[in-house]
């Protein structure tokens, strides 16, 4: 229950930075033709389409974080999630990434994200809106940033994409507010919001990476739990059907 209100939070509270930067895509949705009734269709499955993708994300980046967790490796991945996520702050700017050396596909793979979305929004029918949300779902975000960030910290792929997916559906309640009354949100007030997100995830950043450095501080940077999965030769088996062997000498 808690990974889901954390998910939910996090996704409702940060949507308003969706102001900003996705509420350029979910003003210019081709839903305004439509009657009331299939103009709130075609929001919804925009959306479904958004969290659909984030729950895939969830999937593939609770894969990730379960390989880390089966070695043992929570602080070093506390830590590295921390890096990664201060270096997407460095790299806001998406056009930088074509001069970074061997990350040029990155910039490439948005480009035709963008262009593949710049036809869609020119095709009329419903079903073209679920692909628009689909790989709206794909650019780059800091608030989705931080939603891959607790998708990883899971440690499990099921959770993960359990967490992506309340985390799509937190933030569903702005980006409906956004598509209906946008015209009332002014492009000053878009780009306020839009400058306050690298803070956000900058300080995100920081605690994952204080968290990593197991400083024993209660909820803040606790101690990592190592070997934790090992059972002592004196202990009683937690399952009967559990054998230890070793030799009796090292027990007293």
């Amino acid at each position: 229950m808690e990974l889901i209100i954390a998910a939910i939070s996090l996704g409702l509270l940060g949507s308003f930075h969706c102001i900003g930067m996705c509420g350029p895509i979910a003003l210019a949705l081709p839903v305004h033709q439509y009657s009331p009734i299939k103009k709130y269709l075609g929001i919804f499955l925009y959306n479904l389409g958004r969290v659909t993708t984030y729950t895939f994300l969830g999937v593939i980046f609770g894969l990730l974080g379960q390989s880390f967790f089966l070695g043992g490796f929570q602080q070093i991945l506390s830590i590295t999630i921390g890096v990664l996520l201060l270096s997407s702050v460095v790299f806001t700017n998406v056009k930088s990434l074509n001069t970074v050396k061997g990350l040029g596909f990155i910039y490439s793979f948005i480009n035709s994200v963008k262009f593949q979305l710049g036809n869609l929004f020119n095709k009329k029918g419903l079903h073209f809106l679920f692909i628009i949300g689909l790989l709206n779902g794909l650019l780059p975000c800091g608030l989705v940033y931080l939603g891959i960030a607790g998708a990883i910290a899971t440690g499990h792929y099921m959770k993960g994409a359990e967490f992506m997916f309340y985390f799509g559906i937190g933030t569903i309640p702005v980006m409906y507010a956004v598509a209906f009354l946008g015209q009332f949100i002014t492009l000053k007030y878009r780009n306020h919001i839009r400058q306050t997100m690298p803070y956000v995830v900058s300080f995100m950043a920081i605690l994952l990476i204080v968290r990593g450095l197991n400083l024993g501080i209660p909820y803040l940077s606790p101690q990592f739990e190592k070997d934790s999965h090992k059972v002592s030769c004196c202990e009683k088996p937690l399952h009967e059907k559990q054998t230890i062997k070793c030799s009796p000498k090292k027990c007293h």
